[in-house]
């Protein structure tokens, strides 16, 4: 009886559940994939010959561009972010719990803040070319950011990060006593490096750059602010739907998401060939003093300058916002500052607006995703189900997918009316742009919530069941107060996300619905530097208020979100 009662709870929970994730990620994949057969001379392969045929190759150069920025973008963020983890976690010197946590700063820079601060900061027109400029009396700014470089130095600056966290925490779990076995056996420090730690690290790095690659290729405000006429392929998507060219967007979208899956799998299968999981139980890294003063100071010296160059990002947001817009015209450097754009921020209704915007639809987008990702994680994780490997692999994909081939998925789907979106048509209305952000950020509270529900003990709900407690009484009073710390972490992390989220909004937002990163842009094309900074602090503030509630509240480190 009991059993014919959970086979029932299980498919009562997994209808709505395949609902979801068939109608908002499956469906609108298969339109897109159905646009982009579309050609002149009916259904066929003709967009896909053209972009790999076309004479101008304009198309293969994108694609081209977009993977080698990515891998290049993955070497460069793992030779910041892995020896970080190492100095950090490996040795004890002053200031290194101080210089650890600024490490992990570029998180709380939305994307499009971060590239705008490398513009004021490192554009030909930046604080630091000139100043250097002015100096040494040059003729001319010694450098400037931009084109294929410029992109480079963003994405090596803001996704470090990833890497840094992941293998942090794999390093804490290595047992020291697995080194000091090799190295009593007479290994070298290299040996030791490459034959056993590294290889535990390997999942890490793995993750890591799965991660990092799938950012840098749906990169879109880095491209979009600093290429200065360099291609890739999610700018393109772009130009394409603003051009009214549904079918090669749709053809481009299906194309990106091929590369980027495709490096999922490869990355996968590399981790899968070895087993990189240790016999002993870790008892967390032992950090080594650092005795000899030189190194010691020469540690300290770097940390003080490598904070600098972390912090310079937010410091020159917030000294931007202070200056009114107009009073910084043909000048090297701005000489007003006052709080006016904050006082027009909170005062003018319309400059609130897409303030107003972006939290309602962020609020909106992750209280489905907490609700959803709940309830699918349980599903995935305690209960037994025909096809929940293919229930897993529908969640996976939001995340493998470029957030432009989201945006695009959607508007194939929804720009008429369908049983999905009850007879309606949602693109160019408020809803929108919240369903995109639930769609995009499904994976991020599922996968924090897996990680908290694999260690809770079945027998923990049984007994609770075999009390008589009725199933959603047990869930709501017994599992989910053990597991809320995980699942805040994930959806907190999707809040965050969805405040700065940029290439699904400049694909599908409108006027009364566009969020702060949409006026931020729009800001910048009009020269009000000053407002889009103080748009920009907001932003920062935002995210730096939730992932210290996340920190320090729930007892949560965002980085486990993310490895």
């Amino acid at each position: 009886m009991m059993k014919n009662r959970d086979h029932r709870l299980t498919l009562w929970l997994l209808i709505p559940v395949l609902l979801v994730l068939i109608a908002y990620v499956l469906y609108p994949s298969l339109r897109t994939f159905l646009e982009s057969m579309n050609t002149k001379e009916g259904v066929g392969l003709g967009n896909y010959e053209d972009f790999f045929t076309q004479e101008s190759k304009t198309n293969l150069e994108a694609l081209w561009n977009s993977v080698y920025i990515s891998l290049l973008s993955v070497l460069a963020s793992a030779i910041i972010g892995v020896p970080l983890a190492f100095i950090f976690n490996r040795y004890d010197f002053p200031g290194r719990g101080f210089f650890s946590t600024a490490a992990i700063m570029p998180i709380v820079l939305p994307s499009l803040v971060g590239v705008m601060a490398f513009m004021f900061l490192y554009g030909e027109t930046g604080l630091v070319p000139n100043a250097i400029k002015d100096l040494f009396h040059l003729d001319e700014v010694p450098f400037k950011i931009g084109g294929v470089s410029g992109i480079l130095i963003v994405h090596a600056y803001t996704m470090y990060v990833y890497f840094y966290m992941t293998v942090s925490a794999a390093i804490n779990k290595i047992d020291p006593s697995l080194e000091e076995a090799a190295h009593n056996l007479g290994a070298g420090r290299f040996s030791v490096f490459w034959k056993v730690t590294f290889p535990l690290l390997t999942p890490a790095i793995v993750a890591a750059s799965l991660l990092v690659f799938m950012i840098s290729m749906a990169s879109f405000s880095a491209p979009f602010l600093l290429a200065g006429g360099f291609r890739v392929l999610s700018l393109q998507i772009y130009f394409s739907k603003i051009n009214g060219d549904m079918e090669v967007a749709a053809t481009q979208s299906v194309i990106l998401s091929i590369v980027s899956i495709s490096f999922l799998l490869f990355m996968r299968w590399y981790q899968n060939r070895k087993d990189y999981r240790m016999a002993s139980k870790g008892i967390g890294a032992h950090r080594s003093e650092v005795k000899n003063p030189f190194m010691k100071w020469m540690l300290v010296a770097t940390g003080i300058i490598g904070v600098l160059i972390l912090l310079l990002p937010h410091f020159t947001i917030l000294l931007l916002s202070l200056v009114p817009d107009g009073t910084w015209t043909w000048q090297t450097y701005p000489s007003v500052f006052n709080v006016e754009n904050y006082r027009l921020l909170f005062e003018d209704p319309n400059i609130f607006k897409p303030l107003k915007n972006s939290l309602i639809l962020s609020f909106i987008a992750t209280a489905g995703n907490l609700v959803f990702g709940v309830l699918t994680s349980y599903l995935l994780v305690k209960r037994r189900f025909v096809g929940k490997g293919f229930v897993d692999v529908l969640v996976m994909i939001p995340w493998a997918l470029p957030a432009t081939v989201i945006g695009m998925n959607l508007i194939f789907a929804f720009n008429e009316p369908s049983i999905f979106s009850f007879g309606n048509i949602l693109v160019g209305t408020f809803w929108i742009l919240p369903l995109a952000y639930f769609v995009r950020h499904i994976p991020l509270v599922v996968r924090s919530t897996n990680a908290a529900l694999e260690q809770l003990d079945d027998s923990i709900e049984e007994a609770a069941r075999s009390l008589g407690a009725k199933w959603f009484y047990t869930f709501r009073k017994v599992i989910l107060p053990i597991i809320m710390p995980g699942v805040l972490a994930g959806t907190l992390l999707a809040f965050v996300e969805s405040v700065g989220e940029f290439p699904t909004s400049v694909l599908l937002y409108t006027i009364s619905n566009r969020p702060i990163s949409i006026e931020i842009m729009n800001q910048l094309r009009m020269f009000n530097m000053g407002q889009a900074a103080a748009y920009g602090m907001i932003q920062i503030t935002l995210i730096a208020v939730v992932l210290l509630i996340s920190n320090k509240v729930f007892g949560v480190k965002a980085e486990k979100s993310l490895s």
